[in-house]
């Protein structure tokens, strides 16, 4: 059986996603209610039986690191199984992590402690459910040197992604970093080949890279600007298409890291889409979860002809008290309490977040520990919320950690 440690890129600043990483890393943002980003990528690999796991860290790590050492302990070292933080350590040179590809160089110790024969890169910041097993078997059947996980997405997004090229046995023939023209795939004139940040490679051919990579001066140490491109000439790179195995179509991936995709995957839940895999007790999504007691929904009452003390398709974790308020198709984080009258809608509440009486929250994000007072309205004015907070292209309102009303 093949040797395989999964290696998780985590130590990105996220700056599109401020200010949730105002205080914390991107992977370590929350989600979905009692989840963090970084949950979806390790459950993949503990679900796909790869118990190997190092995450490599850099930005505003702390509560990156007590999440995964308070949610992640279940793995048996005894065997061989672990989730390892690795902190940016300089111990090649005197430089931090300066690209994606710089972050593995940086960390050749492990593979040398390890010696797999495949590493699984991945990204810390996307929310999906894959079986990397059927990432690997194709990367074996192809004898390939590399292969990168790639999905079928709109060609108006190819300026956020790579874009891959391949010919008919998807062995990758060109390759091109987030393209204003892109190459659409054959056949779907709408169509691109998106890179998913998910790549196996052979050991050998990895270090091999890696270190020519490290001796150029003109670099940007970076797997998709670098890496990859000058592969395509030396070596067998494939694209293994992410598909869906219930729908047959274009599996559900989606990278987070800008406020208006943060938000709409947290959407994404409450609707009938592939996210309400969270349910999916087959494939669960492990994580921390602190304890509380069960959410409590206080009394039902018509005023102004508008009824309250009423949930309708959302999230609602542990601990939350909603008193006499209304909450629609949100995602409430552990612990908050929404006050008598107040309306809560299309929004996303972290924990901690009290909410006084007779207040208006619509389409916004809550950060951690906030305490709205009494009659204000949040997402109604997008003026006036752009002269205290963040607004998103989309007219997402952000309200950051411990704000001061």
């Amino acid at each position: 059986m093949k040797k395989v440690l999964a290696m998780i890129l985590a130590g990105g600043k996220g700056e599109r996603l401020y200010p949730l990483t105002r205080d914390r890393a991107k992977p370590a943002t929350p989600f979905g209610g009692n989840c963090r980003i970084i949950d979806f990528t390790i459950s993949n690999c503990i679900n796909s039986g790869y118990r190997k796991i190092y995450v490599l860290t850099q930005y505003k790590s702390l509560s990156l690191d007590r999440h995964i050492q308070r949610g992640w302990n279940f793995l048996n070292n005894r065997i061989g199984e672990f989730v390892y933080i690795v902190h940016a350590q300089q111990r090649i040179n005197e430089n931090w992590y300066k690209g994606t590809a710089d972050a593995i160089y940086q960390n050749f110790y492990t593979l040398q402690q390890e010696r797999p024969d495949m590493v699984l890169i991945l990204s810390g910041d996307h929310v999906y459910k894959m079986d990397y097993r059927t990432l690997i078997n194709f990367h074996i059947q192809k004898k390939a040197d590399l292969t990168i996980a790639s999905v079928e997405i709109g060609k108006e997004h190819s300026s956020d992604f790579g874009v891959i090229q391949v010919d008919d046995s998807l062995k990758a023939t060109g390759f091109k970093e987030k393209p204003l023209r892109p190459k659409i795939i054959s056949g779907n004139p709408d169509t691109i080949l998106a890179n998913m940040g998910i790549y196996v490679f052979n050991t050998d051919v990895l270090v091999k890279r890696l270190i020519e990579n490290a001796r150029k001066v003109t670099t940007q140490h970076d797997f998709g600007k670098n890496i990859i491109p000058s592969m395509l000439k030396t070596d067998r790179v494939y694209a293994f298409p992410f598909i869906d195995k219930n729908t047959k179509k274009p599996g559900y991936w989606k990278d987070v890291g800008s406020i208006d995709a943060y938000y709409q995957a947290n959407m994404d839940i409450l609707n009938d889409s592939p996210l309400s895999y969270l349910d999916d007790k087959s494939w669960p999504v492990f994580t921390y979860e602190k304890q509380a007691p069960p959410a409590k929904i206080t009394g039902f009452e018509i005023k102004d002809n508008e009824n309250f003390g009423v949930v309708t398709n959302s999230v609602i974790a542990k601990g939350c008290i909603v008193d006499r308020a209304r909450i629609d198709h949100s995602v409430v984080s552990a612990d908050v309490n929404a006050g008598p009258y107040s309306v809560i809608e299309e929004s996303i509440l972290l924990d901690n977040v009290t909410i006084g009486r007779n207040c208006r929250i619509r389409k916004a994000i809550i950060d951690k520990g906030v305490i709205i007072p009494d009659n204000i309205q949040i997402g109604y004015n997008k003026k006036r919320d752009a002269m205290k907070f963040t607004v998103s292209d989309t007219g997402i309102v952000v309200v950051p950690r411990n704000a001061a009303f």
